[in-house]
């Protein structure tokens, strides 16, 4: 007759949930210290360094609101906008590193900013503690319908034959409307224009009416001037097709291959956290977004989640994503005047 276990159910409990967390590739819970004041007993407070409304605000508070039911504790977000992000971006970095101070931001504050802005506030590489890479946001490459292209290889052949008298619009010098069409330009071998608009509102109606000729759009804010015939679309930006624009080949499927550019969102935390502490705010963010109710929020936001990842991962590719754009600045002269 086999011997009776010894091991009580409440441990065995233990172990299976162990189990199950390394099996999804995530960070285990830490362990407290006797004494230890268990985090986080009281509201987490979130920066987000974009206005109120904008699109990472709106990412941010759908991730927000299923990270508080994951953590029993509410996050509150608390918009912190200004100099594309660097200001908010600059007071998270000098908050305590004891898990209740996080800022969500973008690839703006983290990959382009430290390139454009010699006298930041922080170091992006120093002054934080990455902890999550929370979903990628393409965009979409639109002409006005006036121009003759109705692809991305029409479009370079029309740009080689005519050089120079092809311009396009952004939202402003150093944004990533800027940087998404000289990497395009670069890279294609062609000549154009830069015109800096504040915003994409004035910018859309100009390109409906040929004032301008191309932009690299958000995917919610430009496909709706497609269907209406406003204006063609003829890629998207990410390494695969947009669940919003489905039938949209890739930038790179299209006659640039290897093009492939996505706003990143992402959590940190300031400089100095506790390990355990960053793995268990790295968990909990990461099951958050793999929600299947905040997929589908995100989703008609244009954003795809991103795949479970450690804090080094998110580091590496925010490193990688951070070089990438330092040449492209550097190359085509980029700065804000």
């Amino acid at each position: 007759m086999p011997a009776r276990s010894t091991v009580s159910p409440s441990r065995r409990r233990r172990w299976a949930q162990a189990a199950a967390v390394l099996a999804g590739g995530l960070p285990a819970l830490p362990t407290l210290a006797q004494g230890e004041v268990p985090w986080p007993n009281h509201p987490i407070r979130v920066i987000v360094p974009f206005p109120s409304s904008g699109a990472t605000d709106l990412v941010a508070r759908v991730i927000a609101q299923r990270v508080s039911q994951e953590l029993g504790q509410q996050l509150v977000i608390d918009n912190k906008p200004g100099a594309g992000g660097t200001i908010g971006a600059a007071e998270a970095a000098k908050a305590p590193p004891d898990g209740y101070t996080l800022l969500f931001t973008t690839s703006s504050t983290h990959a382009i900013s430290p390139h454009l802005m010699p006298r930041l506030a922080y170091k992006a590489d120093k002054d934080f503690t990455p902890i999550a890479h929370m979903a990628d946001a393409a965009s979409v490459l639109l002409v006005t319908p006036s121009l003759p292209a109705k692809s991305v290889q029409e479009l370079i052949a029309y740009a080689r034959a005519n050089p120079g008298r092809l311009n396009y619009a952004s939202s402003g010098n150093g944004t990533i409307v800027h940087l998404n069409t000289a990497a395009f330009a670069a890279q294609a071998g062609i000549q154009l224009t830069h015109v800096p608009y504040k915003g994409t509102a004035q910018s859309i109606t100009d390109l409906a009416a040929g004032q301008v000729h191309l932009l690299f759009d958000s995917i919610p804010t430009g496909m709706p001037h497609v269907a209406s015939g406003r204006l063609r679309a003829l890629a998207v930006t990410g390494d695969k097709r947009s669940t919003l624009a489905p039938n949209l080949p890739t930038v790179a499927e299209s006659g640039l291959p290897g093009y492939s550019s996505v706003t990143w969102f992402g959590v940190y935390g300031p400089a100095g956290m506790k390990p355990e502490l960053v793995g268990r705010i790295n968990q909990a963010f990461n099951q958050a977004v793999q929600n299947p109710d905040v997929i589908a929020s995100l989703a008609r936001q244009g954003v795809e989640p991103a795949k479970a990842q450690t804090p080094a991962d998110f580091a590496a590719m925010v490193q990688t994503d951070s070089a990438r754009w330092a040449k492209v600045i550097k190359d085509n002269r980029i700065t804000l005047e």
